[in-house]
């Protein structure tokens, strides 16, 4: 598995639907990500600042290069371009952070 972490921001007073949007995410979007080998994905949010950070488990396979191409992703970039900050393209502006340490079993 590759681990990718990066950051995100969300616009202010958008937390309440940011993860509404979440826990209501489309199933095609969810078999996409999947499809392009992200085994895992989690996003949390500091409240003080919204910052979102976001924690990727990725295949040694994967594609997700392959993801800003594709029609859902766009769509969905269309969808939370409202709640966040965004990129010409409505993708999300997103700060790759990099691993430092790791601890494992």
């Amino acid at each position: 598995m590759i681990p990718v972490a990066f950051t995100m921001k969300l616009l202010p007073g958008n937390e309440a639907e940011y993860e509404k949007r979440h826990q209501e995410i489309w199933p095609e979007l969810e078999g996409l990500l999947k499809e392009a080998g992200i085994l895992s994905y989690h996003i949390f949010l500091d409240k003080s600042t919204g910052t979102l950070f976001a924690f990727q488990g990725l295949s040694e396979d994967h594609q997700t290069d392959s993801l800003a191409g594709q029609a859902i992703m766009k769509k969905w970039w269309a969808y939370m371009a409202d709640l966040m900050e965004t990129n010409p393209d409505q993708s999300p502006r997103v700060q790759p952070l990099q691993k430092v340490y790791s601890l494992q079993k």
